[in-house]
């Protein structure tokens, strides 16, 4: 039995020594030894020449399969062992490949492929492809090698380095696939040998040590690329291999490896590599590009001899993968959050002169206390629990659909949101252009997520908008307050939570439905945390913040436009206050930059609705989400109330008072006074906005100041908890005489007065404007018709012709939550406003016509029904009655029927193009909010 090696060389000169050392020592030598060198720059040809002497060594630039191929000619023996440049064989692996392939009747056997230069860990022992392209080994990441996987067992194929194949099947199979220049060819000549029914092993017993100079981007080359495009390369062969070679359905696999490929891409772009997502996307391009070649390569395989799946990975093995790359990715979150943690600890400890702080063993702390003790013996565990559930008693009529106040019933499913916020169109009334409000995209999201239900996107955010917040104001408080005094007092911080919680109920906001309020209030804490991080020393992580800060501020906007002004009046003020006070510090491009980053995120997350609402009116930009609701007044601001139903008006003004005392403390009077130029920021731009008007078809009205409210009430409540750091007495000998012990308990019953009142109004006496959605006037059976198309719709005329008459069309379920600004911004329609006068006063054919025309099919009367108005529709010919489910509302159908699309209409030019930017725009900025990884060069 005869050998000859085949060894190809290509810029290895820092790893040929050692591979031609690891040849010489070989005990069991090869009858005959060829080396090729395929273009090399580094003098690997001359080390080769030295070696082994000219008349064995070829220089010709190609492609490793075309490498083998121009040696196999010179072939005469009857085994050939391919050797990689990178590749150093252990001193019996080719004596252990010649004994097991005789031995197992094999035509291919491959080593145990260990990592060079680290030489214990394992990198192969047989390979193969799942159905999503990946490279399967069969090893845990960075396994070592303790003889656990030493047998021999046949495998689809084996890594090149190493490969002991016959020289007759080697010639049988046409060699390696010249589609396939550097990577992926062994998996493809493997596969295409068990379809022939020859067998491959792998022999753990023969040890070559690889230092995968092309996989990690030791060595570039025209083939490999930079070590970014390497992955490209890799997934290109890999699907190029799985299409070529897969005995299923070609047509079925392409759509599973594109599907798989949009879900990979999204994967690297959540964990921040935009490198390979491109590479995938690209890769899939290249593929889709190659089609006819590929088709044609399939077809020129000759029939399966054998079957191949038992070698094939499992179907669930990469369901499997992608449950632990989502696993991983939880821990890595939770690992940087304690990160986060410790660093805080340990530049308190810094600040404060102390010893830097021992992490606690978390399974120790548990071991000796217990979960369960812990709890019931932590006041701040048991005190979130009860205030958990009366927060739930008192918002138990969120559990199920709510409507009223503000807020609109929701829609019947998330797919009417996601038509809202995309299209340009609108079927709404007689068709429209009007933009979609900005909250309607994360509705949308948020209900796809809950199982497809806007009742329940609905419900959930006023179930935990109050938790919610008061969770983000603790953790905001808590690190704001070890940032500017290095302590926390865990008793003010959690009153501080626990009033900034009230906010939301006591200001009325959350009985009057006005939903974009509550979610504002709930959000406005984490985005203030997030916006600390532009403190941060690190430039990436303030760049970090910024990203963040911008995507949390464009939700904030969404909800609550006027966010947005108060953000820019904020940086417009800091900036201001830092080129006068530190001048050098705030010139540098990463400290001002990161703060007008967090301003133009907002406008390219919503591009479409900002340009079209600029279109109809700029100052509706600033309008407040839902139904028009009370624009709170002076004394509102300050007390944090929007006006109508709320907790008393005095309970809110008790927070001034610790607000105000706040100013009076040298140490911390700094960033208290920060707090009140953000207090003077809110009234300048309430003070702007009040002199705003914004002009819509049914009258003028004032843009939304609630926000203001809520940011007014964070500031007040920031302010006092900071000064109130290191106040309560924790020393004896403390006399109730003292004056500054009387003043400060006074201060503090007046502080704790206030949340305690809004929050008991809201659990024991908080009447609300929330209810469950009432039932249309409009027939079940007419309602259906819309089934068939928006354009069938229903004209509800009330009043009569005394008091005078008012008209709407009903279409599909009337109007639904994020429908009423788009109709607010519609005017109405001349043509059928006339026709419906003439409709109440003489119905004739022509005005019947119109109606139809107008993709109308029902005329309704709600009761009372005006009988002058419903005698004069019974004597119209082209009406015939129809039944209502209350005797004193009337209806018509109409005798011609409407079209399903007489309210369709086409989006404008632009809006297509802007939801792709927009939609681009998403993707970069959540890439960019995540963690910064670094693909270096080597």
């Amino acid at each position: 039995m005869t050998v000859t090696a085949l060894l190809v060389s290509h810029d290895g000169a820092r790893w040929l020594p050692a591979v031609l050392e690891g040849l010489a020592g070989q005990t069991r030598q090869p009858d005959r030894l060829l080396a090729i060198d395929t273009g090399s720059s580094d003098g690997s040809a001359d080390l080769l020449r030295e070696a082994l002497g000219d008349a064995a060594v070829r220089e010709e630039e190609c492609s490793f399969p075309e490498a083998i191929a121009r040696l196999l000619p010179e072939v005469t023996t009857d085994w050939v062992w391919i050797l990689h440049d990178d590749a150093n064989p252990a001193p019996t692996a080719l004596a252990e490949l010649v004994a097991t392939a005789t031995r197992h009747d094999a035509a291919i056997a491959g080593p145990k492929l260990r990592e060079w230069p680290s030489l214990l860990r394992l990198l192969e022992l047989g390979v193969s492809l799942s159905a999503t392209g990946r490279r399967e080994t069969g090893l845990e990441r960075g396994e070592y090698d303790q003889g656990q996987h030493d047998k021999v067992r046949e495998v689809l194929a084996v890594n090149t380095a190493g490969m002991l194949v016959r020289r007759d099947a080697l010639e049988a199979l046409d060699g390696f696939d010249r589609h396939l220049p550097l990577y992926g060819n062994d998996i493809d000549f493997g596969w295409r040998a068990a379809r022939a029914g020859l067998r491959t092993v792998v022999v753990p017993t023969a040890v070559v040590f690889h230092a995968e100079a092309a996989h990690r981007g030791v060595r570039r080359s025209a083939l490999s690329g930079r070590r970014t495009r390497t992955h490209r390369y890799e997934r290109e062969a890999a699907l190029y291999t799985l299409l070529v070679n897969s005995e299923r359905w070609f047509l079925p696999g392409l759509l599973r490896l594109t599907l798989g490929t949009v879900l990979r891409v999204l994967g690297y772009l959540l964990a921040r590599q935009p490198g390979h997502a491109g590479d995938e996307f690209a890769a899939l391009l290249n593929t889709y590009g190659h089609l006819p070649g590929i088709l044609h390569r399939r077809r020129s395989l000759p029939p399966a001899v054998s079957d191949t799946a038992g070698l094939r990975p499992p179907w669930w093995l990469p369901y499997r993968h992608g449950l632990d790359t989502v696993t991983d990715f939880a821990s890595a979150v939770a690992l940087q959050g304690r990160d986060a943690a410790d660093r805080r600890r340990v530049a308190r400890a810094e600040r404060l002169g102390l010893p830097a702080p021992v992490p606690v063993d978390e399974d120790e702390l548990a071991d000796d206390t217990g979960l369960v003790a812990r709890y019931f013996t932590s006041p701040l565990a048991l005190a979130i629990t009860a205030a958990a559930i009366l927060g739930l008693w008192a918002a138990r009529v969120a559990f199920g659909p709510i409507a009223g106040g503000a807020l609109s019933p929701a829609p019947a499913q998330a797919s009417d949101w996601w038509h809202l916020a995309l299209d340009g169109w609108h079927q709404l009334g007689q068709g429209t252009d009007a933009p979609a409000p900005g909250y309607v995209l994360p509705f949308a999201l948020a209900a796809t997520v809950l199982f497809g239900s806007p009742t329940v996107a609905v419900s959930v955010l006023f179930l935990v908008a109050v938790p919610f917040a008061g969770w983000g104001a603790w953790r905001f408080l808590r690190a704001v307050c070890e940032l500017v005094t290095g302590r926390v007092d865990t008793a003010v911080a959690l009153w501080g939570a626990i009033a900034y919680a009230a906010v939301p109920v006591a200001s009325g906001a959350w009985g009057q439905g006005r939903f974009g309020i509550v979610a504002s209030a709930a959000l406005l804490p984490w985005f203030a945390h997030v916006v600390t991080g532009l403190f941060e020393t690190s430039a990436d992580r303030r760049w970090r913040a910024a990203w963040r800060g911008g995507a949390m501020l464009a939700l904030l906007t969404a909800f609550t436009p006027s966010a947005w002004l108060v953000a820019l009046m904020g940086v417009a003020v800091l900036l201001g206050l830092g080129f006068v006070l530190a001048r050098d510090v705030v010139a540098s491009k990463d400290v001002w930059l990161p703060l007008v980053v967090v301003l133009l995120v907002p406008a390219a997350l919503m591009l479409p609705g900002a340009v079209g609402m600029v279109g109809h009116d700029p100052a509706a930009l600033f309008l407040e989400a839902g139904r028009l609701s009370p624009t709170p007044g002076a004394l509102d601001l300050i007390a944090g109330r929007v006006g109508g139903l709320g907790a008393p008006v005095w309970a809110g003004l008790l927070l001034l008072v610790p607000g105000l005392a706040a100013l009076l403390r040298a140490r911390t009077r700094v960033p208290v006074l920060a707090c009140w130029i953000l207090v003077a920021v809110a009234a300048v731009v309430a003070a702007i906005l009040s002199h705003v008007t914004v002009s819509l078809p049914a009258g003028p009205v004032r843009p939304g100041l609630g926000f203001l409210v809520v940011v007014v009430q964070g500031a007040l409540l920031c302010a006092a908890v900071i000064a109130a750091q290191g106040l309560r007495p924790r020393r004896t000998g403390v006399h109730s005489q003292d004056w500054r012990f009387v003043g400060g308990a006074l201060l503090a019953l007046v502080a704790v007065t206030g949340p305690v009142v809004g929050l008991g109004w809201w659990v024991f006496d908080g009447d609300n404007l929330l209810d469950r959605p009432t039932h249309s006037d409009v027939p079940a059976y007419m309602v259906q018709a819309a089934d068939e198309g928006r354009g069938h719709g229903v004209l509800v005329i009330r009043g009569d012709a005394h008091k005078g008459i008012t008209w709407e069309v009903h279409r599909g379920s009337g109007i639904t939550l994020g429908e009423d600004e788009v109709l607010a911004l519609t005017g109405p329609d001349q043509r059928l406003d006339k026709a419906v006068r003439s409709l109440v006063s003489r119905a004739t054919p022509q005005v019947l016509d119109t109606l139809t025309g107008a993709g109308i099919d029902y005329v309704l009367l709600p009761t009372p029904a005006s009988a002058q108005v419903a005698a004069g529709l019974d004597a119209a010919d082209g009406l015939t009655q129809a039944s209502a489910p209350d005797p004193r509302t009337r209806a018509w159908q109409l005798t011609k029927t409407a079209d399903g699309d007489a309210v369709a209409g086409e989006d404008p030019w632009w809006h297509r193009i802007l939801v792709t930017l927009q939609l681009i725009a998403i993707v970069v900025v959540a890439v960019l909010c995540g963690p910064t990884r670094r693909e270096e060069d080597a």
